[in-house]
C-alpha cells in the first residue's frame, strides 16, 4: 500500500491550503479505523495533528489547530487536511497515515509533503 500526500506549498501567514493524500489503486480501505494527519518540524518530534474515523466519521484535533484546519475524507478514501488561518508556526511536512483494525500504531504513511508559512 502506498499513500501519497499533495497540495504542500508555500502561503503567507493568514492563508489556507488544503492537503490530500491517496491511496494507491486498488487499495482497500475496509480495515483501516483511523486516518490521521501528522506533522514534524524541523528539529521536533512527528506529532499527530488531526484524525478521523474511517467508519464513524468522528474527528479529533490538536488543540494547536482547532478551529484552523478540518479533516475529511472523500467515498474513494481520500483524505483531505483543510488549513486556514496559517501560522508560522505550522510550517512542517506533513504526513497521512492509515491506522488498522485491532492495531495500536499507524502501519501506512505516505511521503509527506512540505508546508511552509512566512510571516
Amino acid at each position: 500500500v502506498q499513500l501519497q500526500a499533495s497540495g504542500g506549498g508555500l502561503v503567507q501567514a493568514g492563508g489556507s491550503l488544503r492537503l490530500s493524500c491517496a491511496a494507491s489503486r486498488g487499495t482497500s480501505a475496509s480495515r483501516v479505523l483511523h486516518m490521521s494527519w501528522f506533522r514534524q518540524a524541523p528539529g521536533k518530534e512527528r506529532d499527530v495533528v488531526a484524525t478521523i474515523s474511517r467508519n464513524a466519521g468522528t474527528t479529533d484535533y490538536a488543540d494547536s489547530v482547532k478551529g484552523r484546519f478540518a479533516i475529511s475524507r472523500d467515498n474513494a478514501d481520500t483524505l483531505y487536511l483543510q488549513m486556514n488561518n496559517l501560522k508560522p508556526e505550522d510550517t512542517a511536512v506533513y504526513y497521512c497515515a492509515w491506522r488498522l483494525l485491532g492495531r495500536s500504531g499507524y502501519d501506512w504513511w505516505g511521503q509527506g509533503t512540505l508546508v511552509t508559512v512566512s510571516s
